[in-house]
């Protein structure tokens, strides 16, 4: 970029992001991205999960190191090394998940670790009036001397807001900040983010919500596969056309050729609601032998938590659940494993593994009452016997049976997992979001366990954010939306289009 055009950008933008591109073991996920903010201005940020949004804001606030590229702010070159920097220098994120205090005051969240002083004593008059000043000027309602854990979803977000505002930020970054909103508390929402934008501040917004994205945006850059695709002023801007351009991508060779037959009804699930918040609302669904359904939606419609009701971690509250034609309770998981179910959690790390105890100890924990003899002893010829199964059929790259899981990659702690769950001889194998963090080739094996799995005759229910996955591993998807069940789709006539339009029904 020559000089002149440096200096006009200058001028333009509150933030340039040029060129940047991260890559990690085996992935790409950032490859030349490009975003520019102006001051005052919302721009927003889409792509399918694992276009590289939450990555390109990663590398701005220091969590990442990027590989290369430039970061200006307001026409100054940067580059923080932690997210304290950011904050120091303008550069503020209200996350999806909020990450709070929620034991302690409104006052100490929005202050800590930067506590104003007078003669060597917090001076806890100016955080009361200072934070008073900032809930007047974006008209939020609440005592700052309340807990953060009394307050609401809503009025908690609103304080992290706050927060950032008192940051005297130049740049504020919004991940999904309506998922968990209603209809008013988004207004509210959208009045101060009117607020912020008259005081000059450049706001980029990370939302999957179409209309909403066109209703407040001044520009949208979409992205794709960890590259930039468009940046285009929202006016110019369509549903479909973003639709479009979020979309479009060649599945060819990514996924084995299916061999699974779908049969007979197995699993029957009628009327199922449950206590969360928002709730498992009304959902019913059919299950088949040897069938892998997905289960597709955006942040918030509840697929893990119809999972874990499935698998008795979250009360149902009331419908049906119908096994070979018999009616059953999985009143918690101990009884849905008897009953023939099994659950690969979301969160590997987690709720997945015993981190630092051995492969032998992660495939057979579920399963660990088979291997007691009548004298009360665990057979240690049994566990290896096992264990060796699971390595071996699930192709686990190990140097033995005694190394610490945490040391393989997350593709091979995937497997020991999943062989973890066979060995207690499930019917109803549930897998929620079973390839995320981990690499293309591991994906690929994953995804070809998985349909032998269905050609053998078990039926397979998976939770995928990634669209090209359901499309290309499944034989039905259904679409979850706000708890509710948004319809269910043939996943060999389906299409990118109509899925995205099912998980927006309820929104």
């Amino acid at each position: 970029m020559n000089n002149t055009a440096r200096e006009k950008d200058k001028e333009q933008y509150v933030l340039e992001m040029l060129n940047i591109s991260k890559e990690f073991p085996g992935v790409k996920a950032l490859s030349g991205v490009t975003l520019k903010v102006r001051p005052g201005t919302v721009h927003s940020l889409m792509g399918e999960n694992g276009a590289g949004k939450s990555t390109l804001m990663k590398c701005l606030f220091g969590i990442y190191h990027m590989d290369e590229g430039e970061i200006y702010l307001s026409g100054q070159k940067v580059q923080f090394v932690n997210s304290k920097q950011a904050l120091d220098n303008g550069v503020s994120m209200v996350h999806q998940e909020l990450n709070q205090v929620r034991q302690r005051s409104i006052i100490d969240n929005i202050w800590l670790g930067r506590y104003p002083e007078k003669g060597g004593f917090i001076n806890e008059k100016k955080m009361y009036e200072d934070t008073k000043k900032i809930f007047e000027e974006l008209d939020i309602n609440v005592d700052p001397r309340q807990k953060v854990g009394s307050l609401s979803v809503s009025q908690a977000q609103m304080v992290e807001i706050a927060k950032a505002v008192s940051y005297d930020s130049k740049v504020l970054v919004m991940d999904e900040p309506t998922s968990s909103l209603t209809e008013k508390e988004v207004a509210h929402l959208f009045k101060i983010i009117e607020k912020l934008k008259k005081k000059n501040v450049g706001i980029i917004y990370i939302s999957h919500k179409m209309e909403e994205i066109l209703k407040i945006s001044d520009d949208v850059t979409i992205m794709r596969d960890g590259q930039w695709v468009a940046t285009k002023k929202a006016s110019e801007l369509t549903t479909d056309l973003i639709i479009n351009m979020m979309v479009g991508r060649d599945l060819s060779n990514r996924f084995p050729e299916k061999v699974n037959k779908p049969q007979q009804v197995i699993l029957e699930v009628k009327n199922l609601s449950a206590e969360t918040k928002p709730r498992v609302d009304n959902v019913s669904f059919e299950l088949r032998a040897g069938e892998i359904l997905g289960v597709a939606g955006l942040v918030g419609a509840k697929r893990t938590e119809l999972l874990e009701t499935l698998f008795g971690m979250v009360k149902m509250t009331s419908g049906k659940i119908v096994l070979h034609g018999k009616e059953i309770v999985n009143s918690n998981p101990s009884v849905a494993m008897k009953n023939g179910f099994a659950l690969v959690t979301e969160e590997r790390r987690i709720t997945g593994i015993f981190d630092r105890l051995s492969i032998s100890f992660n495939s057979v924990i579920a399963n660990v009452g088979k291997y007691v003899n009548k004298f009360g002893i665990l057979s240690d010829k049994n566990i290896e016997k096992d264990t060796q199964w699971v390595i071996d059929s699930m192709r686990v790259k190990t140097p033995s049976q005694k190394t610490a899981i945490g040391s393989l990659s997350g593709g091979n702690q995937q497997k020991v997992i999943i062989g973890r769950w066979l060995l207690t001889k499930p019917e109803i194998l549930m897998l929620d979001e079973p390839t995320r963090g981990i690499d293309v080739g591991a994906k690929y094996e994953i995804y070809q366990l998985m349909n032998n799995l269905a050609a053998e005759g078990k039926g397979i229910i998976m939770v995928s954010s990634e669209m090209p996955e359901l499309l290309g591993v499944t034989d039905r998807i259904m679409v979850m939306s706000n708890g509710k069940l948004a319809g269910i789709v043939d996943t060999k006539t389906t299409t990118q289009e109509e899925i995205m339009r099912l998980q927006a029904r309820f929104l």
